[in-house]
């Protein structure tokens, strides 16, 4: 098991490097100029140039990307161009409630999406399955900003219920509860069909299997053998599921946040994006990219711990 979770964790070194490679050059074809905007409109050439020297703008792009590297190994982010503010206290104060967000999204989307699933399987053929189908393809094919803004035209300008504008306090306060609610609807929302479609082929697998005809055949009750012999000997392909879909909420975080002015590193990645402000942009690039090959090898050691034949992949 720690022969495997070594062999993952080295592999993920390399794609993290790809990340930061390619977030770096995606940052020099943009077309503002980073110096520029330090200096600001009324900046005369000069000034501008100073300050192209100042942040090593006019060495070569690997020169560049090698300082970028030495100051990362050495935890310095940079600092904004914008505010002059550490890179690192920017992400500091946007990381938690991103992950607030993505918590309260995943804390319901997954209970219902298994539960929809298993009575799917259950019940194959019915109209119910059908129903709790269509379901799970419309939360598949709808995206994440269309599904915000009809909460936000419904629920939150028309019928008036939750506000739907920025973070409102911690989420176990009220007004941070009530703030919450929507855009956690609205990023779960896509994590629901998905869950759904897995747990009912999984069950469907299982429930064919002889221990579940075993256990029928000893007079177990249904509920016994759906949720303890096949439920819970679906849930391998499930769990690999949702930890690949926890990696994908990264990208919906970005479009959600901004959707919901919600003050996470999504929103800040745009906004640094939109602004030029390179240092920041890059910050959040390695936050997010950081957070999607975390999830991934976390799952792939824990689908090492629930399925032993997987160690000598």
């Amino acid at each position: 098991m720690l022969r495997h979770s070594l062999h993952r964790l080295l592999l993920a070194i390399p794609v993290l490097f790809g990340v930061l490679l390619i977030g770096f050059l995606l940052m020099q074809v943009v077309p503002t100029d980073a110096a520029q905007v330090r200096a600001g409109p009324s900046a005369t050439p000069d000034v501008v140039e100073a300050i192209r020297r100042d942040l090593g703008l006019d060495q070569p792009l690997y020169v560049q990307f090698g300082r970028y590297l030495w100051r990362l190994a050495q935890g310095d982010l940079g600092v904004s161009i914008i505010n002059n503010v550490p890179v690192s206290q920017e992400l500091g104060a946007t990381i938690g409630p991103t992950l607030e967000l993505m918590a309260a999204s995943l804390i319901w989307a997954i209970p219902l999406g298994i539960a929809m699933g298993t009575f799917a399987a259950y019940w194959r053929g019915s109209i119910a399955d059908r129903i709790i189908m269509a379901f799970s393809v419309a939360g598949v094919s709808v995206p994440v900003f269309f599904l915000g803004l009809l909460l936000i035209w419904f629920v939150g300008f028309q019928w008036q219920l939750l506000p739907f504008t920025g973070r409102a306090g911690p989420v176990w306060s009220w007004d941070g509860f009530q703030a919450i609610i929507l855009p956690a609807v609205t990023l779960g929302g896509v994590f629901v069909g998905p869950v759904a479609r897995m747990t009912r082929t999984a069950v469907l697998d299982v429930l064919s299997a002889d221990h579940v005809r075993t256990a029928r055949a000893k007079g177990l009750t249904e509920r016994l053998v759906v949720l303890r012999h096949a439920l819970r000997n679906a849930l391998i392909p499930v769990v690999t599921l949702i930890g690949l879909q926890i990696g994908f909420l990264l990208g919906g975080a970005v479009v959600t946040e901004t959707v919901f002015s919600w003050p996470g590193v999504g929103r800040l990645a745009v906004g640094a994006i939109l602004s030029s402000d390179l240092p920041m942009a890059q910050g959040t690039i390695i936050v997010l990219s950081a957070g999607f090959i975390l999830v991934n090898l976390l799952v792939d050691v824990l689908y090492a711990g629930l399925d032993p034949r997987m160690r000598a992949a």
